[in-house]
């Protein structure tokens, strides 16, 4: 166990460091200049030669690329180079939306996708399992902005339960208010990927259900569906931790975009104003961040794996 948890720490590693790499690069190929930017349209080029300097914009690009990892693997992501705030400071401070919002987005779609995935299956081919794979399907492809404008007129215009848009301005020292703004993005967010995850759900569970373990327990008197809850769940668990780890991504991808409709301050909408601005330093900060958790994750979907596989503990 030992062995292998080093092993994928390495890999864990060499991920980010690749990562890094990649966006520092790709930020440098995208057009446009932020001293050009702070000059204004006005200034002159040897204004824009000596904000570049101030910057360090004008160091060779490993250099550059040196200083930035070299400060990352201290805890130093840098400083905005337009306000010249600290990028951990406003990740921390936007994170504490993002992270929550996150969360309740993935526990909707968990609680839409294993029960009903599981009724679908163990109901297929009647109305009601019909009708669940049906909805699921369509909601799939429901776009998330649409979504979300959707959830806005229900709740928030015509039943008036929610806030539409916005974020309390002391944040987490409103507990109640400050989850209230959250649960229609969430929704948003859960309902599309909790329909996505259903289907994988209902597919892992007809493989279990077809299983000579779930046949066994059902000639020995049990009901189909208490030989597949006792003896078939925890083959259907692997299957979703793993679907569950892939979805996180596009949860986040999801919160990222469901900020900017909601109107709250999270990672995703600062995310956005930092390209428009061309603030690399807090850009590819933010990038390394997110895909750090999504590395993240899939390193703990691959421990969960090991510990409860006894396949993969074998050929450990």
């Amino acid at each position: 166990m030992i062995r292998y948890l080093l092993t994928r720490l390495a890999l864990l590693v060499l991920g980010l460091f690749v990562a890094s790499a990649l966006i520092f690069t790709v930020l440098r190929v995208l057009p446009g200049d932020v001293a050009q930017m702070i000059a204004g349209t006005q200034g002159s080029p040897a204004q824009v030669a000596r904000i570049r300097e101030q910057l360090g914009l004008d160091a060779p690009l490993w250099r550059q690329y040196i200083d930035w990892i070299g400060g990352v693997v201290r805890g130093d992501l840098g400083r905005s180079l337009l306000t010249g705030s600290s990028v951990s400071a406003q990740l921390w401070e936007k994170a504490q939306v993002t992270a929550p919002l996150s969360l309740l987005a993935m526990l909707v779609a968990m609680l839409i996708a294993v029960p009903f995935g599981v009724l679908s299956a163990v109901r297929r081919g009647r109305g009601d399992g019909t009708a669940i794979s049906v909805a699921s399907q369509a909601l799939a492809a429901v776009p998330a902005v649409w979504a979300g404008m959707m959830l806005i007129v229900l709740f928030a215009v015509v039943l008036g339960w929610l806030p539409a848009q916005g974020f309390p301005r002391s944040g987490w020292d409103e507990p109640g208010q400050a989850l209230r703004s959250l649960v229609l993005p969430a929704l948003t967010i859960g309902v599309v990927e909790g329909a996505m995850l259903l289907r994988f759900v209902r597919s892992a569970t007809l493989q279990a259900v077809g299983q000579d373990f779930v046949r066994t327990g059902a000639a020995k008197g049990l009901t189909r569906t208490q030989a597949l809850i006792r003896h078939g769940l925890p083959s259907v668990g692997l299957s979703i931790v793993t679907v569950l780890g892939i979805q996180v991504a596009g949860i986040i991808v999801g919160a990222v975009v469901i900020e900017r409709v909601f109107n709250l301050p999270g990672i995703g909408r600062m995310l956005s104003a930092d390209v428009g601005s061309r603030d690399l330093v807090m850009v590819q900060g933010e990038l390394l961040v997110l895909t750090g958790f999504v590395l993240l994750v899939g390193f703990v979907v691959d421990l969960v794996h090991h510990a409860i596989d006894p396949r993969q503990r074998e050929a450990a």
